[in-house]
């Protein structure tokens, strides 16, 4: 009869085992090689990172204005607000005085109202007396309705401006989200383009930076004041050129040497001085201090003043660039412009053609 038994396995000798442990080895060595080459990103052209840091930084600007505009008009709510709840607490307590003065004057016509007017002339000790009061009492009760007339008109006041106080918080709110929403867009470009310019070497950053006008960096949300270094931001900045000696003394000429003065301040987006500017934080600062009031964003300031050419440019023009109308600088004269151009950067020099032409304005 056939055996069926299982044939006998033979261990493992000495040199078999060595084979099999080289094998798993060399095995899980290539694996590993293999996964850390499909995980390992490409080194990064300089070219292409520049172009996509360029991309980055100008999506942070368009969503700066876009802050700086939504949070002028949060500003604004805020103060409608604050002077709605004002006003309703000074007519809630006029209201409130003239009720407790009616409600006194109804109680004292309760007490004495308990006998006709004919029983009250009868039984009056001095009859003239008695008509002199019934007068009286005529006047006072059409100043009584007057009053009540007033104190109605009174209520719906502040209902009026109790809606109108409600509906200015759900303006408020709405402003606060688009705050957000934008400081979100702003916060996350800049992140990115950090990442992607620590990928470059050393020599490559700067010469994007030199080629860029960045010249030394700060740090988002950084102290304005300071390089990431510690040192003053004045000590890393461009040298500052001479300030152009005052022509006349225009508005124009005092916005201009308020620019010059800038020279060297970083940009921080949303910022509008003193020790740091976004760009059209930095044109309303100058032309405020020359006596004009410009509103917050590039959108709005290139409609602020009358349009000029470019070949009819003048110092103290605002100019701007993108087609968007995301960034602006003031005009210095011999086709050079004073702006803030960008996170990273300090307000600087630079000639008008360094940007896609936009538009130009004149305030008045």
């Amino acid at each position: 009869m056939a055996s069926h038994r299982k044939p006998r396995q033979r261990p493992f000798t000495g040199g078999t085992v060595r084979t099999a442990a080289t094998l798993a080895l060399a095995g899980a060595a290539t694996a590993t090689a293999f996964e850390g080459t499909s995980q390992a990103e490409p080194r990064p052209n300089p070219t292409q990172v520049k172009a996509e840091v360029d991309r980055l930084y100008g999506e942070a600007e368009a969503a700066t204005e876009r802050y700086n505009g939504a949070k002028e008009k949060a500003d604004a709510a805020e103060r409608s607000l604050t002077g709605l709840r004002d006003e309703t607490a000074r007519k809630t307590d006029r209201l409130n005085t003239a009720r407790n003065a009616l409600g006194s004057l109804a109680a004292g016509q309760y007490r004495s109202g308990g006998l006709g007017p004919a029983f009250q002339l009868a039984l009056a000790t001095d009859p003239q007396d008695y008509l002199d009061r019934a007068g009286f009492l005529t006047r006072a009760g059409s100043r009584t309705a007057a009053e009540v007339s007033s104190v109605r008109r009174g209520l719906d006041e502040v209902g009026r401006l109790r809606d109108q106080a409600a509906s200015q918080v759900s303006e408020l709110r709405a402003r606060q989200d688009e705050l957000a929403a934008q400081k979100a867009v702003i916060e996350d470009r800049l992140n990115t383009a950090q990442r992607l310019l620590a990928r470059l070497t050393a020599e490559e950053r700067a010469a994007y930076e030199a080629q860029s006008g960045g010249g030394a960096t700060t740090t988002p949300g950084a102290d304005p004041g300071t390089t990431p270094a510690g040192a003053p931001a004045s000590a890393a900045s461009p040298k500052r050129p001479a300030p152009p000696a005052p022509l006349n003394g225009s508005r124009a000429a005092r916005a201009v040497a308020f620019a010059h003065g800038a020279i060297g301040k970083p940009y921080v987006w949303g910022a509008t001085g003193p020790g740091s500017y976004d760009c059209s934080g930095l044109t309303q600062a100058a032309w405020r201090a020359a006596g004009v009031s410009l509103p917050r964003t590039t959108y709005t300031q290139i409609n602020a003043g009358r349009r000029v050419s470019r070949d009819q440019l003048a110092p103290g023009d605002l100019v701007f660039f993108y087609s968007g109308v995301t960034h602006v600088g003031l005009y210095i004269g011999g086709g050079q412009m004073i702006h803030a151009p960008r996170p990273g950067s300090t307000v600087r020099v630079a000639p008008v053609d360094s940007m896609p032409w936009a538009g130009a304005s004149r305030p008045a």
